[in-house]
């Protein structure tokens, strides 16, 4: 089996020819866009109907230029499709990365919602820790009552003595 018809070879120039199509046919499509596209189509047009000039036939011209009209529409809306296909690939890429942004944002989204239960957590643990530190705080001022009232007492007993 020679090297140039080996199936990867075949493979390898196959895909070549495909990518460098592919160039060509893009550079085209842009490029009837602009407006030298249509000063070159016009001055091809003037030229074609010049050829009378040249003595040709009235019918020939019309032929060739019915001909070569008809086959730049072929060519034409195989860009197009070409382009509508690029297109078509371009959105469904947008459209995965908008799939995968949108999981993201649900992840972050319950990232948020369990950081608000600890946030709401954390009040509930203070507001208990404020109950048990005013409760402690009342039974500070309970015995420091008692204790003045006690020392009143002790002082009485003391000055009765």
């Amino acid at each position: 089996m020679g090297c140039q018809k080996h199936p990867i070879f075949v493979l390898m120039s196959y895909y070549l020819i495909m990518k460098r199509l592919e160039e060509i046919s893009e550079k085209l499509t842009n490029w009837i866009g602009t407006p030298l596209s249509i000063v070159v189509h016009t001055f091809l047009f003037i030229g074609i109907f010049s050829l009378k000039f040249a003595g040709f036939d009235t019918d020939q011209i019309l032929l060739v230029l019915t001909t070569a009209v008809s086959l730049e529409a072929i060519y034409l809306s195989i860009f197009i499709q070409m382009s509508v296909n690029r297109t078509k690939e371009s959105l469904a890429s947008v459209e995965k990365d908008i799939d995968e942004i949108q999981e993201d944002v649900d992840d972050i989204q319950e990232d948020v919602e369990d950081i608000q239960e600890d946030v709401e957590d954390l009040n509930e643990e203070d507001e208990e820790d404020e109950a048990a530190e005013s409760e402690v705080i009342k039974k500070i001022e309970d015995i420091e009552e008692k204790l003045v009232l006690l020392h009143k007492e002790l002082t009485k007993i003391n000055n009765k003595k």
